[in-house]
């Protein structure tokens, strides 16, 4: 399996509507529930009207397109670093899976994950 990594600063943001959301930016993820709205975005473009923000993550994805048949892949990754004391924020999308972790764990999340035999690029 084939990892990516982004040099990107990425905050997780809670939003009492989307109006101030830039939506055209390289890296956003928006999720909207019945009880709330949640924003992954750049440190640099999280909106102005954020209830709360957690800034300080990093992010890879799983190459893909992965078909929606296979079974397991963010469960192996997240079983594997939470091994280790490495929480994540998982973002599945259509065609493959997103994971962020505190800049600081980010190395060594990288170099598990190549220990274990996900060929990494950047």
């Amino acid at each position: 399996m084939k990892i990516k990594t982004f040099d990107v600063d990425l905050s997780v943001c809670k939003l009492p509507d989307c109006s101030q959301i830039k939506e055209n930016d390289s890296f956003c993820f928006l999720g909207k529930t019945d009880e709330e709205i949640s924003f992954v975005c750049r440190s640099s473009s999280v909106p102005a009207n954020a209830l709360a923000c957690d800034s300080g993550w990093k992010c890879f994805k799983v190459i893909g397109p992965l078909d929606f048949s296979l079974i397991g892949i963010l469960a192996d990754i997240s079983s594997l670093l939470a091994a280790h004391d490495i929480s994540i924020f998982a973002i599945s999308t259509f065609d493959t899976d997103y994971v962020l972790t505190k800049k600081e764990n980010f190395r060594q999340a990288i170099s598990l994950l190549e220990k274990h035999g996900y060929t990494i690029e950047s």
